[in-house]
């Protein structure tokens, strides 16, 4: 089952690659089988088309958004997931749906204290 809980964000993420980063949801996924959460945000400048940032530079950004991003957001709302998902895209894509036009990059973590450890999928 999948639960969308909102977030305002209005301000781009400051990330290592100085691309905007801008947060448009947090769901909550069962369906794996464990809770995972999932924070998905819109970053144009991963576009294949007119993006200047490939997938190389964007993983330490989503790393970063992992550790100064979603762990505080657990921690807050109290939410101890299995795993944390950080995807960008280069505009919005509702989840589950496909979109061949759309950049998307997907990186998994499993939280670990204060930091995200990366997990392969």
């Amino acid at each position: 089952m999948l639960f969308i809980m909102p977030l305002s964000a209005d301000e781009p993420f400051p990330v290592p690659s100085g691309q905007d980063v801008t947060l448009t949801e947090v769901l909550l996924d069962q369906g794996p089988g464990e809770l995972w959460v999932r924070f998905r945000f819109v970053a144009p400048a991963i576009s294949r088309k007119t993006g200047r940032i490939s997938y190389d530079q964007a993983g330490p950004d989503m790393d970063h958004l992992c550790d100064a991003l979603a762990l505080p957001y657990l921690q807050t709302h109290a939410i101890t997931p299995a795993r944390v998902v950080i995807s960008l895209m280069d505009r919005p894509v509702p989840f589950g749906s496909q979109d061949p036009a759309a950049t998307q990059f997907f990186e998994s973590y499993r939280p670990e204290g204060a930091h995200c450890i990366w997990e392969e999928f």
